[in-house]
């Protein structure tokens, strides 16, 4: 690379927008290989391949019952709970 290119892009401005983009590749990554390796729709192995399809609904339950769903799913959907009920409740 030349120092001009360096000069531009490695300023302490830039360093936020490296890291979301560091972030955003991360998770696709993770996504990536956990489609691959956990999901049951998606066979790597020319044998796995040539099965077609499988009825297999245990293996789908635990793919799809992953431990975050696990967590937030007797939690209440709001971001900032505190708040919502300091606004929302009179005393």
């Amino acid at each position: 690379m030349s120092s001009s290119t360096l000069k531009r892009w490695l300023r302490p401005e830039v360093y936020p927008l490296f890291a979301a983009l560091g972030v955003a590749v991360g998770i696709c990554g993770m996504q990536l290989v956990r489609n691959i390796s956990g999901n049951p729709e998606v066979r790597v192995t020319k044998e796995n391949r040539a099965a077609g399809v499988l009825e297999n609904f245990a293996e789908g339950e635990r793919y799809a019952e992953h431990p975050l769903r696990k967590f937030v799913r007797n939690k209440s959907p709001e971001i900032m709970p505190n708040i919502n009920s300091f606004f929302a409740d009179p005393k």
